[in-house]
This record gives structure tokens, sequence and C-alpha cells, in this order.
């Protein structure tokens, strides 16, 4: 047995051993080997290698890549602005721009070259600190372009370059052309998500632009999913320009609009205080296209939003206007009274055409709107109202809500739209991530002001078609019947 004053002596030696270790492991600065928390965990070899082959996947390199076309102004049809990312060590990024050309004349070393067919256009630099890597962003502006003609670009810092990206720039008189709009992107962007980009593409070659109603990515601050949607469109992003909304999913934490916003996106500065590219308009072909910012500052939007409806010149036929959360939302419990409240007044008064969203991951279309309610009877013919609808083209989904708003409607199905106008006439069509036409209308101007809507297969609800279908079987039954009955009588003679 051991002696009671050296047994008190151990203990009192081991509990100061202890205190003393806990006071140096306190106060170690993070990052110095110690946890910051006690409730975290240490990662797992597996997560280890994943996040290091995440980080190698998505790293920049001298090499441009992420190249996307916007408008940097409300007007489109002598300006275009070019926007893409780097490694750190490209300091001094240029543009250069040429008149399309049938040959190769474009570029030094090949037969025909001219270098005075190029124009160089230096880029502004951001740079960008992500979870991943940093970034520099550049942006570059084409200006004094002609009406109505088809450019030729690259990106790059005088050594490294990308391919030549081709576009055309809009007239400056209302002609025909269509668009492309995509509902939340956001969920397995480049597994799921790329065959709707490419098949929306395949089928809208010429498109004019794309409308992104929100929720791009899933994580607006995670680099691997701007990775990802850049990747999933690819090259497409560099020839058709993007007008994009933001959602909810580009909004996190204290610092609200995620930080890689404003730097992948040259968009114009000149809506609304403190929603600079977040809140603009471009006039296109004799469309206005009216994007607006959802999830901030709704009621101070208002004004601007009705000043840029009023200011509409008669050049302008249709408008549309775009942002994340819907006025309808085809999901329970999911309604935006405030943004209801603050723009569907202004909406009934300067009777903007379409309205397209996303948030609800479902689809949704009405027919023309007014006052809350759907126009039927003489209103169709008497006054003016607006069609909206809300759709998905990523993978997540929710279950559709009661909608008696609707004139269609369905759930758990990847969708991409294409919008056409010609003179007085705007064709809408919905398809599958499969390419089948799941809704189409179309719109026609009324001389009296307003327009018709008149329905087009395979239009409607779900019910709606299934009792069509349902109604095409016992007409195929009954003309069966009736053939095995002639049949028979044919026989007995």
């Amino acid at each position: 047995m051991k002696h009671p004053r050296r047994a008190a002596a151990t203990v009192a030696t081991a509990v100061l051993f202890v205190a003393v270790a806990f006071s140096l492991g306190q106060n170690q600065k993070p990052g110095s080997g110690a946890s910051t928390t006690t409730s975290e965990k240490p990662l797992t070899p597996e997560q280890i290698a994943k996040k290091e082959l995440t980080t190698r996947i998505h790293a920049p390199s001298p090499m441009p890549d992420r190249v996307i076309l916007t408008w940097p102004s409300s007007e489109t049809t002598t300006a275009q602005a070019v926007t893409w990312r780097t490694d750190t060590s490209v300091t001094a990024a240029v543009a250069q721009i040429a008149l399309a050309d049938p040959g190769p004349g474009v570029e030094s070393g090949w037969r025909g070259y001219d270098p005075g067919k190029v124009k160089t256009v230096s880029a502004r630099t951001t740079p960008l600190t992500t979870g991943l890597n940093i970034a520099h962003y550049h942006s570059a502006r084409f200006t004094e372009l002609r009406p109505k003609t088809r450019y030729m670009y690259r990106v790059g810092d005088g050594r490294n370059w990308s391919e030549w990206f081709q576009f055309d720039t809009p007239s400056p008189e209302p002609e025909p052309f269509g668009f492309i709009y995509f509902g939340d992107a956001q969920n397995a962007i480049k597994s799921l998500w790329s065959r709707v980009a490419r098949g929306a593409y395949s089928d809208m070659p010429k498109a004019k632009f794309i409308i992104h109603a929100g929720d791009l990515v899933q994580n607006g601050a995670d680099d691997a999913d701007w990775g990802e949607w850049h990747s999933a469109a690819g090259w497409i992003n560099g020839m058709i320009p993007s007008i994009p909304s933001p959602g909810n999913h580009e909004y996190g934490g204290k610092t609200g609009l995620t930080d890689h916003w404003r730097p992948q996106f040259t968009l114009p500065e000149d809506g609304p205080s403190g929603l600079a590219e977040t809140c603009y308009y471009h006039d296109i072909q004799g469309m206005r296209v009216i994007c607006l910012n959802s999830n901030e500052k709704v009621k101070e939007q208002t004004p601007w939003l009705e000043k840029v409806l009023a200011s509409r010149p008669p050049s302008i036929r249709w408008t549309v206007i775009t942002f994340h959360h819907p006025i309808y939302s085809t999901g329970k419990g999911r309604d935006n009274k405030t943004i209801r409240e603050a723009w569907r007044p202004i909406f009934d008064r300067y009777n903007p055409d379409l309205v397209l969203t996303g948030h609800d991951h479902t689809y949704g279309r009405s027919g023309l709107m007014r006052e809350d309610n759907l126009m039927t009877g003489s209103q169709v013919h008497s006054s003016s109202g607006t069609v909206y609808v809300v759709s998905v083209s990523g993978a997540k989904m929710y279950d559709l809500g009661d909608l008696p708003w609707t004139a269609s409607k369905t759930a758990n199905t990847q969708l991409y739209q294409l919008i056409r106008v010609d003179g007085d006439l705007l064709k809408y069509e919905a398809r599958t991530a499969r390419g089948d036409v799941f809704d189409a209308f179309e719109l026609r101007r009324r001389s009296g002001g307003g327009n018709s809507l008149e329905e087009r297969q395979p239009g409607g609800t779900d019910a709606d078609r299934g009792r069509k279908y349902e109604n095409a079987a016992a007409g195929a039954a009954i003309l069966a019947l009736i053939a095995v009955a002639v049949g028979w009588a044919v026989r007995r003679r």
C-alpha cells in the first residue's frame, strides 16, 4: 500500500499537468494543429481524397475557362461583354474581336492573315478567393459594334488563347427571333442538367439569349458548383448571351449575394441602388427583357420597375420579366405574398406578356391573368393579361400544390422552354429533358391592345391529358368493334 502523502502528491501533479495542457490547447492559434471547436470532426481519408480531387478538377490555369457572354447595358445592338477565368499568373488579359471571317485569316501563321482584321481589347481583372482556390476573373467589353452582324472573338493573355467563338449582334428593329428559358439548374448540374442545356441548344441553336431564372447552383459560395455549371453548358455560354437572375441559393450567410456573381457576369449596373448587376433590363429586337431581384429590396425595386415599363418605346412589341421567386407558387406553403403585393399591381397596370420564374421545382403555367384571377369570357377580349410560368430544369423535384391558377402543370420533370416571336405572334413551348413537347401555347397581339391566347397541343393539365388519352383509346376501341362487326357481316353473306 502506497503512502498517503505520496499518493496525494502524485494526484496533484497529474491535475496540474492536465490544467497546463488544457491551457496550452486553449491558447493555441487556429490552423496550428488544434481544433477550433470541440464539435469538429477530422476528415476521413476518403473525404480528404475527395476534396483534393475536387480542388484539382476545378483549379484555374493560364488557359481561359468559364467563358460567358452577357450584355453590359440595356442597349444590345452595338455592345457585348465577355467574362472568363484564369489563374493568378495572368494579370494583363485581353480579348480579340473581328468580323466573322470565312477563312483563317484572323490568326497569325495561317494563309490570308491580316492583323488589320483583328481588334484587341484590354480586360478588367478581378481576383476571387474561394474555398478551393484563388482565381482571376477577366471582363472585356466590345463596343462600337455593327448591329445585325456576326463577329468572332477569343480571349487570353497574348500567349494562351481560348478558341474563337462567334456571336450575332441583334437588329435595331423588331425581327423574328427565339430565346431559351431555364428554371433552376441547381443540383446534379454536370451529370443531369447538362443534357437539358445541350438539348435546348440543339433545338434552338440560333437563340438570341438564354434566361436563367435563379438558383443556377446549389451553393453560390461553392466554386465546384460553378465549375459544374460552366462545364455543363460549355461553349454554348460563349456563343449565346446569358441573362441570369440570382436565386436564394446565390445568396447566403452574412455576405448576401455570392462573391462569385459579379466577377463572373458583366451586367448593367444602372439599376436600383445596391442591386447592381442583379436588377437590370435589355432591349432585344423589339422585346424588353426585365430582370428583377426577388431576394432583397423588393419594395425598393417597384419605382424602378414602373419607370422601366412606362418608358417602353413604340418599337417594343413584347415584354418579358424574369426573377426567381414566383408570384404564384406551384408548391404548398411556398407563397410569396410580399413579392406579389409589391409587383403584381405594376404588372396589371403595364401588362407584360410573360413572367418567367423558378424556385418551386415543379412546372406550372397560367392562362392570361389579371388581379390574381384567370381571365375568362368577355375579359379575354376586353382586358390585357399576363401569362405566369414556374419551371425547373435541374434534378431537384418537389410536390405540386393545389393550383387553380394553372392551365398546365406537372411534377418530377426536367424542362426547358423555347420561345419564338415573329411580329404580333409569340409561340411558347415547354419541352422535357427528352425533347418531347409537354406544353405549348401562342399569344397573338390584338389590334385594340392585349393578347389573345390559344392553347396548342399537347397543352393542358395532367388530368386533361389523361382524359384526352382515355377518349382516344375509347374511340380506337369503338372503331375496332365496328370493324369487327362489319367484317362479321360481310362473312355472313
